[in-house]
């Protein structure tokens, strides 16, 4: 049984020696507002959206991103919403130039908020780069969504679906990580 257990010890070791964890994320901040002839109305989106990671080889890395959204509306309902974001990915790094990384995200992206009471399930692609500052520091950046997203609302029949590529600035992200 110590044989056993010192060489499961032996092969975790030597694995976790080699790793190459990335912790980060990214926030983002939104506001829009409308003049009072336009209806006097105004949003600001809050999100905080830590991501920790690990790169397998070269060329993939598996990791995800738990997050909190906060949406204030102020206009006919002046609604606020806090949502639980939970997007777990696989990243496929497919070219390198010196300190740049080009790689595409593929996974499934779901959020929740209770106190509207709707949910949102996505899955796709998100086309990204990665800057390596320095060898533990890393500026990234996704662009876009290709994919299929379905928002459900509370109630029946309002469902709605999007499949497609977008390419809107609420798809534009940027964070930093933190690799070791």
């Amino acid at each position: 049984m110590k044989k056993i257990l010192m060489t499961i010890v032996a092969v975790f070791a030597t694995v976790t020696m080699n790793a190459q964890w990335y912790v980060g994320g990214s926030v983002s901040v939104d506001s829009w507002s409308s003049q009072k002839l336009a209806g006097d109305k105004s949003e600001t989106t809050f999100a905080l959206l830590p991501e920790i990671g690990y790169n397998l080889n070269d060329e993939w890395a598996v990791g995800t991103v738990i997050g909190y959204v906060s949406d204030k509306f102020n206009g006919v309902n002046g609604v606020s919403e806090n949502a639980f974001t939970f997007n777990p990915y696989a990243r496929y790094t497919f070219f390198k130039a010196g300190k740049v990384n080009f790689f595409v995200d593929g996974g499934i992206d779901f959020t929740s908020a209770s106190k509207a009471d709707w949910t949102e399930l996505a899955f796709g692609v998100k086309p990204g780069l990665a800057v390596n500052l320095t060898d533990n520091i890393s500026f990234v950046s996704h662009l876009g969504f290709i994919g299929f997203d379905q928002y459900n609302p509370d109630g029946d029949d309002n469902n709605t679906t999007k499949v497609g590529v977008d390419l809107s600035g609420t798809n534009l992200t940027f964070g930093l990580y933190f690799n070791f």
